[in-house]
């Protein structure tokens, strides 16, 4: 019965949402084969496809699954937010034709992890006519320490004096890419707006 697969792709994972560009008019633009590096996501995409095929041949599952994905990333500082990252997956294994709707994913287990040597994805799917999930949280005896989590460089940067009687707020703007100091008035839009890129940077990648 074809109702379990599993794929691996090699490579740091990369987001949907980080190479989606809106323009001046507030329309999105995807790129595919403009040749710069926004293009990376299509390819990215289409490697997904390609890998959850050939390591599944002949597998197709169309019922509601479980998915349980890890994801090895190359750097602790610098990788997208993991709960992003699952579009980008799931729309390759669409394209791939081992599921037929993303929509069939109804349970959903995330993991992040770090591997400076092989970045990379793993994911497991589970038909639900088969398998079932379980799963416990609990308290730890002796508590670790926090792994602490600093605001995005992409950011609105807030400097905050504060005097006796007076306290001034200073915002700055820069750029996602280059991280200089832009004018919100004259820049674009990237990332669902989370992403500001100066006209210098955007006729570079365009």
């Amino acid at each position: 019965m074809n109702n379990y697969a599993k794929i691996i792709v090699k490579g740091s994972p990369i987001s949907k949402s980080n190479f989606k560009l809106f323009n001046l008019k507030g329309r999105a633009i995807l790129p595919y084969n403009s040749g710069k590096y926004h293009d990376r996501y299509a390819l990215y995409e289409e490697e997904i496809a390609y890998e959850a095929r050939a390591q599944n041949p002949h597998v197709v599952i169309s019922e509601s699954v479980i998915a349980v994905l890890k994801v090895y990333y190359k750097s602790r500082k610098r990788h997208p937010d993991t709960n992003n990252i699952t579009k980008s997956i799931f729309d390759g294994i669409e394209k791939s034709g081992l599921i037929v709707n993303d929509a069939q994913v109804r349970k959903l287990i995330i993991e992040e992890f770090y591997d400076s040597e092989n970045p990379r994805f793993e994911l497991e799917l589970f038909g639900e006519s088969s398998y079932c999930i379980e799963y416990s949280i609990t308290k730890r005896e002796k508590p670790n320490t926090p792994l602490e989590y600093s605001p995005p460089s992409n950011k609105k940067v807030n400097l905050i004096k504060k005097d006796k009687n007076i306290s001034n707020e200073i915002s700055t703007l820069l750029c996602g890419i280059c991280s200089k100091t832009i004018n919100k008035n004259s820049c674009i839009s990237a990332n669902n707006g989370k992403t500001l890129i100066c006209k210098d940077c955007f006729k570079k990648l365009f």
